[in-house]
This record gives C-alpha cells, structure tokens and sequence, in this order.
C-alpha cells in the first residue's frame, strides 16, 4: 500500500501515514542521502513518518503520492547485543501471560531479533519491534521505573534510559547507557537498529 494520507505540519514539515513506517523511513533516509531529497528529519512513529525541514510541502506531498510501497527496510549498522538481568517484578506474570516458563521466555527473548521501530516518550527511549507475542500494560502504571528497567508493552519492547513513570511490564534491567548528549548521536538505539537482548 502507498501514503494512505499525508497532512502538512505548519509551514515546512509533512506527517505521511503509512502502512510500514520504518521500511518508509529507510526509503526516505536513502534518497536523503543521495541528495535527492530536500529535508532536514525524518522521524518514523508508529503509523507515520514526519518529514521536517520541507523547502516545498505542496510540490513534495504531490511527488510522495506516486511513489511506489518501499518492499523493505534497510537496517543501521552491526546488531547490537545489550545485556540484560532478567530478574524484573512482572517477569513471572510475563511468562504465564506467554504460555510459557521464565525460562522458556527469557530463552525466546534472547533469541529474537529485534528491531527499533522509532524513538519516543523519553530522549533514548525506543521501541523495538519484533517480539512473538503481544504483553498488556500493567492495568496500574507504577509511579517510578528505574533508569535501565526492560520492559514489554502491546508489540513492543523497550529500555527505560531514565527514571520515570511507567505502565510496562518490567522483566529485567541493564546498565548500557542509552541516551548521552556527547555522544553522536546521542540515543544509542535509533530507528532501524537491530537488537539483541543478551543474558548478562
């Protein structure tokens, strides 16, 4: 499926609603690169991509309407493997909601490819798609999350890179730093990254 719809955002951005975010942010970041494409970010959500810093909306809206469903997505860089404590308060709950022990679910995570669909919430914090299940969120969301908490939620699977209020499943933690300003870029997981979490 193309752009099902795309709406302009103030004077010099575009929001496209897509069926396949990242795969589009991949094709996007490519003609980017290749200095075909005139934009200054290109941010994927869930079910869209905002594009910013647009010397033209109108004549690039018009343009992004022919263009044909990107058929993959191009993945950033080296798999990384963040270490993980599997030791969180919903772990147990996790693996029951899963059908399965603790041990089976950590051995399943460890397994799966992971995959930062986009950025959000928090500087740092990414939500990685590619899990075998879908986690409810917790019906109470705790007040505080600790900084390095992993955790499940619908499809998704994140790191809290600060302390925060929460409503995920908590199922481990990790000491890898996410987001540090001096670093370039900053948010150490950043969309199209693949990942793979690792028992510490």
């Amino acid at each position: 499926m193309a752009v099902m719809e795309i709406r302009p955002v103030g004077s010099s951005a575009l929001l496209i609603e897509v069926d396949d975010p990242l795969a589009w942010f991949a094709a996007l970041d490519a003609e980017r690169a290749a200095g075909r494409l005139a934009v200054t970010d290109i941010v994927p959500g869930a079910r869209t991509v905002l594009l910013d810093g647009v010397p033209s909306p109108a004549s690039l809206a018009a343009s992004l309407r022919s263009w044909p469903t990107p058929s993959f997505a191009r993945f950033y860089g080296d798999k990384l493997a963040i270490p993980v404590v599997f030791d969180g308060p919903d772990l147990a709950a996790v693996a029951e909601m899963t059908g399965s022990s603790v041990e089976v679910l950590v051995r399943t995570l460890t397994e799966t490819t992971l995959t930062v669909a986009f950025g959000g919430f928090a500087p740092g914090f990414a939500y990685l798609s590619g899990l075998p299940w879908t986690i409810p969120r917790r019906e109470s969301p705790r007040p505080r999350v600790p900084a390095g908490s992993v955790a499940l939620a619908a499809e998704y699977a994140g790191i809290y890179p600060t302390a925060s209020p929460g409503g995920w499943q908590l199922i481990g933690h990790t000491d890898t730093a996410l987001f540090d300003i001096d670093r370039d870029p900053p948010a150490l997981l950043t969309p199209g990254r693949t990942v793979r979490l690792a028992v510490a």
